[in-house]
């Protein structure tokens, strides 16, 4: 190398072979490098063996309740925006066996407590307003008086290989939300790709001393000054590309007298309740515990689900569900992420990546929502006003 990693952030030159090695530099190192991959028509996040396997050459189109998979014109291997996945579902998965137990006498035996060893998960292209997901998920789940040991175990084993967003979809709002497009912080490494003509090109640094230390076995340069040039005005293009809006300013009090206002029942009309948003959102958390038994009573377990407040039977306490309408579910849901998400950890529970516009089959868009709850208040789309 020449230069030493001594400073964090110190900006390399990388490519595509880089990625190859950093790659087998983290499953050296007993990672499972999971990252983006193309599988049943879209890019989903899933196990990563070598830099084949990513999606070289394809972006997405996003727009409310649409996604298509398109291919580039380069060979970009990270020209997309989101997955329809998250992160969440692997440091915080859809399904946990809590216990496994078995009768014994007059009793029963514990078998097994808790899912087992944690994964060692390196997450690779995980992008700015990913990150801010991931901290709010550190504030619910590991924040508070009890700490979710699950996710910790997953947490403090999972690397973190950031991207810098080079394009926005029609379903982003990140600058709104003041989560992206450019990542500051959070991550162990970071690279920023930058596309010019055929030629595809990476910027990489470390955030971390452990990220220092991945960097540190690939045969690297300081980026050039033009290169750097060039990641930045990549990362400034997106910026500019995200339209879409959302006026934050005093929008825990609005939500909050809006109560009874009669947007609740125009957006019901088109909600079919099926959870799609919050299955998408990477900051959901809510889960329901369902115990299990074999048909003789001989063996139990008990398991931990995601579950929505769009179902019914979420809300569901003695002698009946509290929320039976569509009306109070959205209402819930919207409330809760906005308002009082702010009063239970401090921030918004929000991040602007507009899953649950493109994931929506109604078309039901978030911004939109606010806007025309706030009386008046307009987003911006594409040169159009939502009113």
């Amino acid at each position: 190398m020449d230069t030493t990693l001594s400073s964090l952030g110190t900006r390399f030159a990388a490519d595509a072979g880089t990625l190859a090695e950093l790659i087998s530099s983290l499953q050296r190192r007993g990672y499972q490098v999971v990252g983006p991959t193309v599988r049943d028509g879209a890019i989903v996040y899933d196990t990563v063996e070598s830099v084949e396997d990513l999606p070289a050459g394809w972006t997405d189109e996003q727009a409310p309740g649409r996604y298509r998979l398109k291919q580039r014109s380069d060979r970009a291997l990270f020209g997309y925006t989101l997955s329809p996945h998250s992160w969440k579902r692997f440091l915080h998965p859809p399904q946990v066996r809590l216990f496994k137990a078995e009768r014994e006498g007059g009793g029963f035996r514990v078998l097994e407590n808790g899912d087992g060893a944690a994964p060692r998960y390196a997450l690779l292209g995980v992008r700015a307003c990913e990150l801010a997901a991931i901290t709010l998920q550190d504030r619910v789940l590991l924040g508070d008086r009890y700490v979710d040991p699950t996710y910790k175990r997953r947490r403090e084993e999972t690397f973190l290989v950031a991207v810098q967003c080079t394009q926005a979809s029609s379903s982003c709002f990140c600058t709104s939300m003041g989560t992206g497009p450019r990542t500051t912080g959070g991550f162990d490494i970071s690279l920023t790709e930058a596309v010019d003509g055929d030629s595809v090109a990476y910027v990489m640094e470390a955030g971390t001393e452990r990220g220092a230390e991945v960097l540190e076995e690939l045969d690297l340069k300081e980026a050039p000054p033009k290169r750097i040039k060039q990641a930045e005005a990549a990362v400034q293009r997106a910026a500019a590309m995200v339209k879409r809006r959302m006026e934050t300013d005093g929008l825990r009090e609005s939500l909050y007298q809006a109560f009874e206002h009669s947007r609740w029942d125009e957006v019901a009309a088109r909600c079919l309740s099926c959870a799609n948003c919050t299955m998408a959102c990477p900051t959901c958390f809510c889960s329901t515990v369902e115990d299990t038994s074999d048909v003789e009573g001989n063996v139990a377990e008990r398991w931990r689900r995601w579950d929505s407040c769009f179902v019914q039977s979420f809300s569901y306490i003695h002698g009946g569900s509290i929320r039976m309408s569509g009306r109070s579910r959205y209402r819930q849901w919207l409330t809760h992420k906005l308002a009082a998400w702010i009063d239970q950890f401090g921030t918004s529970g929000c991040v602007g990546c507009g899953r649950c516009i493109t994931w929506c089959p109604a078309g039901i868009e978030i911004t939109e929502e606010v806007a025309a709850i706030r009386g008046g208040k307009t987003a911006v789309v594409q040169g159009e006003t939502i009113r």
